[in-house]
């Protein structure tokens, strides 16, 4: 039998609370261009959400996707993207007319929190070999 504590709160071995973090399930990004519209308005920070097994599923029926299978990205961005500037809506569309460069950025953003579950990578300082985590989500290409 399982005993819980409080909520969000489960047991440790030894009778010590371990507090477990809340599922996280939208994660914030600036574009490193930004997504230009029909008025000429650009539009560089939004946020994504998780992608679930659908997600990943609908594409493939696509026709699009089934002729040309590098259209599959865009597909699927244009599902779990949530939020892009004033946008009113993000669809496949609108990923379709984004810059090559951050198309690039939200497939790479989109396997950090989808494959790794989160957007911290562990590194090491290449002179002292101390190791530490940087956060990605939101940077912006060249800075750390």
């Amino acid at each position: 039998m399982r005993r819980e504590g409080p909520a969000g709160v489960a047991p440790a071995p030894g009778g010590a609370a371990a507090v477990r973090e809340p599922l996280r399930t939208e994660f914030e990004f600036e574009l490193p261009r930004g997504f230009v519209d029909e008025s000429g308005t650009v539009h560089r920070n939004g946020a994504m959400r998780l992608a679930t097994a659908r997600d990943e599923l609908v594409p493939l029926r696509d026709v699009r996707v089934r002729e040309n299978p590098a259209y599959l990205s865009v597909v699927l961005l244009g599902r779990v993207i949530t939020r892009l500037g004033t946008l009113g809506a993000v669809h496949d569309g609108t990923v379709e007319n984004m810059f090559a460069s951050d198309l690039a950025f939200l497939q790479d953003f989109y396997r950090q929190i989808n494959a790794e579950g989160h957007t911290r990578a562990a590194v090491a300082c290449p002179h002292c070999e101390e190791s530490f985590e940087v956060e990605l989500a939101g940077s912006r290409l060249g800075e750390s």
